[in-house]
């Protein structure tokens, strides 16, 4: 449609809308009752098939249906979750407390009360809140400016993380533990990702959890964004992985020499849904709804549950969880994947796990609807022109002493209007033993000799898939073949393979396609790189340093940044080079000055690995005072003499270069801060420097009560507490840099 006739149709609506003009123009140009005035009418919170379908399933009460309907109309309430392995967790949760929310008391915005925001009863410590503002109101209305700044500042700085109620639920409800080795399917944008490390880093004192986190995405850009998330945590113990998760590979380990497969003790498997549970935010849903969509991802939310469950370690859980209402997405996946397990896998009861949640069970029974309003109660009903659209693992269990067996009732369906959130669906499963296909050995090549011919789907997989690779096969070897030895001969069959065609056998392996950028190299530094002495000499680490783990992005040429990941990462990075797409990895800890060969060591810390690096290192280490820290924050760069005498008694005869600022809480003074702050500086000649990121140097000002308003980037930052010093703290990350050069 062209604008001339979108004009056209614009000004006919107006004309048989008498009284639209007037109102647009008392709004002063906002939205009318019309729409908006570019044209755009706005989108109508009804969709008949929709309210047809979930009566007809009863997934809703009864009684409730009106006020389903009516949850589903308010836009989602606004809920932010603090990031609980910092050992800032706490400092925030009192600032918020006693300072954000108070102030928002007895305010009114647009003739809107606003609600002082309330903890989620049922997340643990109080570490996640929700409130009746929405984002726009947020953003728009100057009263609640100072509260939106510390969002967006907090949350840059990884010690807030915006994230819908729900989406909470799964890594809660997965109960990891920093030794457990865990894969999320399906990560991005990495917000129950960002959940997981924290559950890792719940013992601070310990850099080096035994555990990780390999966070997996489909699409190569959403990668980037997950990385994003990632990073704001700064930890060595995640590895961001671009791959289809329906078919993501086996990876090894080296085991006391031995390759073995890595199976991992949890799972997170939240995978693409048609997302009718996001109406509220997302309110394109309402228009475009159709049964169709969750007909088209069954199949592919399958897969990817299956394969996940193929991964899993035996006594290992996993987490299955969709924003769909869908019986389709949810309980019909559920039911075929415990259906082909043949009793590996069982529904856990966690209605205890939450105490504070209201949830529905699950259903046990339930109807297939076509896209034009056809339903279907069995497979056998089903005509043939409909087979491709529709699939028999699309039904509930026919034998109710099977579906009985299955616990359906233990899934778990929140619902909006319980508890003002989105929709939401979430399984638990617990593997008892090995899927049924992984308990055969693969054959070798050549142990048969039929013509290649079709494959006849088996009874365990009623999916009808065929199996791509044997070494999907041997998750858990028949017994007399061990895990390595079932590995060799999978390699050895892989290798036969690439020389052979033309043999009878699975159809080859797919050679991994790389989409999207290529990434760099991931390169460990040798044990013996003449790189690595003169910086162990000038920080004095500790012989117990893992310097195996250091690893830079460049095969050739200076390297400027140093990484560093955990022992358990390193193996499988080097175990598993060819076989999985690694997006990022490790934590940056040094970064070359340029200027470095100067002074005796090249390499200067750098602030997003110092919790990492810290307990290994034993010289360079400043002890400061709160008031020593407020001073280093908001100066650009302050003489000695600026800090208190025990500092500058430590400075005053050290060499120039790079040091740490190590703030220690009193717990003598309860009112101080009671967190400890250790921060990377820079020692010029006769002055002092941090190189510490804005939002981050904002956040430790704000926990020791200086208020630091972002004026326009000309004038600078400008703390609002008499405490505060001058101005003019440099106002990131490069300008920080900059100085050291």
């Amino acid at each position: 449609m062209g604008r001339r006739s979108r004009g056209r149709r614009l000004q006919q609506q107006q004309q048989q809308r008498p009284g639209s003009a007037e109102d647009g123009a008392e709004d002063g140009g906002k939205r009318s009752g019309a729409g908006w005035e570019g044209g755009y009418p706005e989108i109508v919170k009804e969709n008949k098939l929709f309210e047809h379908y979930y009566q007809e399933l009863k997934i809703v009460p009864e009684g409730e249906w009106d006020q389903f309907m009516e949850a589903l109309r308010e836009p989602l309430p606004a809920t932010l979750r603090i990031t609980g392995y910092k050992s800032h967790a706490k400092e925030i949760l009192h600032c918020l407390k006693n300072k954000y929310f108070k102030e928002l008391e007895d305010l009114e915005v647009d003739g809107q009360k606003v609600e002082v925001p309330q903890p989620l009863s049922w997340y643990p410590e109080e570490l996640a809140w929700h409130t009746n503002l929405s984002r726009k109101i947020l953003r728009k209305s100057p009263q609640l400016e100072k509260f939106h700044q510390f969002l967006v500042s907090e949350t840059e700085s990884g010690n807030i993380s915006r994230q819908e109620a729900v989406s909470m639920i799964p890594p809660l409800l997965l109960n990891a533990h920093p030794h457990h080795k865990i894969l999320d399917m399906c990560a991005a944008p990495g917000s129950k990702t960002t959940q997981l490390i924290e559950m890792l880093h719940a013992d601070m004192s310990v850099p080096f959890p035994e555990g990780f986190v390999i966070a997996n995405d489909v699409d190569n850009k959403r990668c980037y964004l997950l990385v994003h998330q990632a990073k704001r945590l700064s930890s060595p113990c995640i590895m961001v992985v671009n791959h289809d998760a329906s078919c993501i590979p086996r990876l090894q380990m080296d085991v006391n020499g031995k390759k073995e497969i890595l199976f991992y003790d949890r799972i997170l498997c939240d995978v693409p849904c048609s997302g009718d549970g996001t109406m509220r935010k997302n309110i394109d849903v309402w228009k475009k709804w159709s049964t169709l969509n969750s007909l088209q991802l069954h199949g592919l939310q399958l897969r990817i549950a299956t394969r996940g469950a193929e991964q899993l370690v035996e006594g290992g859980r996993m987490v299955y969880s969709t924003c769909s209402l869908n019986p389709i997405e949810d309980e019909a996946v559920i039911a075929s994947l415990l259906e082909k397990s043949e009793g590996a896998l069982e529904l856990a009861d966690v209605s205890s796990e939450l105490p504070g949640l209201k949830w529905m069970p699950g259903l046990t029974q339930w109807k297939v609807m076509t896209k034009d309003g056809q339903w279907f109660a069995a497979w056998a009903d089903v005509p043939h022109s409909r087979h491709t659209q529709i699939r028999p693992t699309m039904f509930p269990p026919k034998d109710p002493e099977k579906s009985q067996a299955m616990h359906l009732e233990r899934c778990l369906r929140i619902l909006p209007h319980h508890q003002n959130t989105g929709g939401f669906f979430v399984a638990v499963l617990v593997k008892k033993s090995s899927m049924p296909w992984n308990k055969r050995p693969p054959k070798l090549q050549g142990e048969s000799a039929e013509p290649r011919g079709p494959v006849q789907p088996g009874p365990a997989d009623p999916m009808g898939r065929s199996v791509s690779h044997p070494l999907e096969l041997e998750s858990k070897p028949a017994a007399g073949i061990s895990d390595t030895e079932a590995t060799e001969r999978a390699e050895n069959l892989e290798n036969n393979e690439n020389k052979k065609d033309g043999v009878c056998g699975p159809p080859p392996s797919k050679k991994m396609k790389l989409f999207g950028f290529k990434e760099d190299p991931f390169v460990f530094i040798p044990e013996d790189d003449p790189l690595f002495p003169p910086i162990q000499k000038f920080y004095a680490l500790g012989p117990s340093f893992p310097k195996m783990n250091l690893l830079t992005r460049t095969v050739e040429g200076k390297r400027r940044q140093l990484y560093m990941v955990s022992k358990e990462l390193r193996n499988v990075l080097l175990n598993n080079s060819e076989r999985v797409k690694v997006i990022n990895t490790g934590v940056k800890v040094w970064c070359r000055n340029n200027s470095g060969e100067e002074f005796d060591c090249a390499f200067r810390l750098a602030q997003e690995g110092i919790y990492t690096l810290y307990p290994f290192i034993n010289s360079r280490i400043i002890t400061v005072s709160m008031e020593d820290v407020k001073i280093l924050l908001t100066q650009e760069n302050p003489f000695f003499r600026k800090l208190s005498s025990e500092a500058y008694g430590q400075v005053k005869d050290m060499a120039k270069g790079s040091v740490v600022l190590k703030y220690e809480p009193d717990p003598t003074k309860p009112d101080t801060l009671q967190c400890p702050i250790v921060l990377c500086g820079w020692r010029g000649k006769a002055s002092i420097r941090t190189f510490v990121p804005k939002n981050e140097r904002l956040h430790y000002l704000r926990m020791m009560g200086l208020e630091v308003l972002a004026e326009k980037k000309k004038e600078g930052a400008v703390p609002t507490s008499e405490s505060a010093a001058s101005p003019g703290a440099p106002e990131d990350k490069a300008g920080a840099e900059q100085g050291a050069e």
